[in-house]
């Protein structure tokens, strides 16, 4: 085992460290907090990751002489529903947790959100760490403290912010994901070029195609820059009252779509971010701040990734503009009654905004139905 590259999270007394390298679930001692260990640790993990990498997970607790339960979830974002959660709290507390017990969420953001969640109301708070085992979770959701659950009436808008312990990212287990999360995690990882590093969106032009076949060695790079780059966010504005909605580039077009699959499997949360971040660039091109080119020019890289990029792509029927709209309205990113948006002025440079008519919210939506508003030619 290389030795790991070590990331802070730096939140004064809810500090905590980011440990990325390969084959670390199996030397897990030599990384997880002193305070998880002397402890009783519940693994909250779902089925598909238990069947291919919880034995590793419990051979290293072995190890550490940790004692240690499982509980296991169904996989997907329709486990994330509000209506299942008290379930998943009673097996949670069935296991007879005390305040020094910790979590660990196994898996990806839809177990991390859950674990994260629960962490933070059993027993007014207990400790939980991440160790995250996809792309997406590895780059996003894992980092930053946000937890939640969906609702009929939106994505998230039930959650807290709590910060974990640690968390630990094991590249090697991304060789066991499907190439669909794999690109679902790559819009997320694409999105830190765009909103603020344009080098790093060059760079993964370059490599994106590599990355994505299996180089373990490109893979933790990504996840190095999008780790540096949402920390660095994060330590700035924790609770998200200023630029970590930056974060949010195509979220809030996506999490629209989200809402009108029904959070489902026909719909990857970074599918639909990749197709809203498109729609966020079409936008900032309609309303004179971005140029067209660089709109194309990122149509361009998710069209030769193999991401979604139009509603077409998605829905199998038609649908409605106004009802996409109305998902947004629900959006956590309402303020004083407007929609707060984040737009670009180019690959690099986003920004953040309210002032969006509604007319050109809906047409931006209509014009991507069967063509790209600048189509590429």
């Amino acid at each position: 085992m290389q030795n790991p590259d070590i990331l802070k999270v730096d939140l004064q007394d809810r500090s905590y460290n980011i440990v990325i390298g390969s084959n670390l679930i199996k030397n897990l001692g030599q990384f997880i907090p002193s305070l998880i260990k002397n402890t009783s640790v519940i693994i909250i993990t779902d089925q598909n990751v238990a069947d291919f990498h919880l034995t590793k997970l419990v051979h290293a607790l072995d190890a550490e002489k940790l004692a240690y339960s499982v509980v296991t979830l169904p996989p997907g974002e329709s486990t994330k529903r509000f209506s299942h959660f008290q379930n998943i709290i009673s097996k949670i507390l069935d296991k007879n947790p005390e305040r020094s017990t910790s979590l660990i969420a196994f898996g990806g953001g839809v177990i991390g959100d859950l674990a994260g969640f629960a962490a933070s109301i059993i027993l007014r708070g207990i400790n939980y760490f991440q160790i995250p085992t996809t792309l997406l979770a590895q780059v996003d959701s894992s980092v930053g403290g946000k937890t939640g659950v969906n609702s009929e009436h939106g994505k998230n808008l039930i959650g807290t912010f709590y910060q974990p312990k640690g968390v630990l990212i094991d590249t090697s287990v991304l060789a066991t994901l499907p190439k669909r999360e794999l690109l679902a995690g790559y819009a997320e990882v694409v999105k830190y070029g765009i909103i603020g590093d344009k080098k790093f969106f060059e760079w993964l032009e370059i490599n994106g195609e590599a990355l994505i076949k299996g180089d373990e060695g490109l893979q933790k790079y990504a996840i190095m820059e999008s780790c540096r780059a949402k920390a660095k966010i994060v330590n700035q504005d924790e609770k998200e009252t200023g630029n970590r909605a930056l974060l949010n580039f195509g979220h809030t077009f996506g999490h629209a779509l989200e809402a009108e699959m029904g959070y489902n499997s026909r719909l990857l949360h970074g599918e639909a971010v990749a197709i809203g971040m498109l729609l966020a660039f079409d936008l900032s091109v309609l309303m004179g701040f971005c140029a067209k080119e660089e709109a194309t020019r990122v149509q361009k890289h998710f069209l030769s990734m193999g991401l979604p990029t139009q509603l077409d792509d998605i829905f199998e029927r038609n649908y409605d503009s106004e009802v996409l709209l109305d998902h947004m309205r629900r959006d956590k990113k309402v303020k004083n009654g407007q929609l707060n948006f984040i737009l670009t002025r180019g690959v690099g440079n986003a920004f953040i905004t309210s002032e969006v008519e509604r007319d050109s919210v809906i047409e931006v939506l209509n014009r991507r139905a069967k063509n790209s508003i600048f189509p590429i030619e």
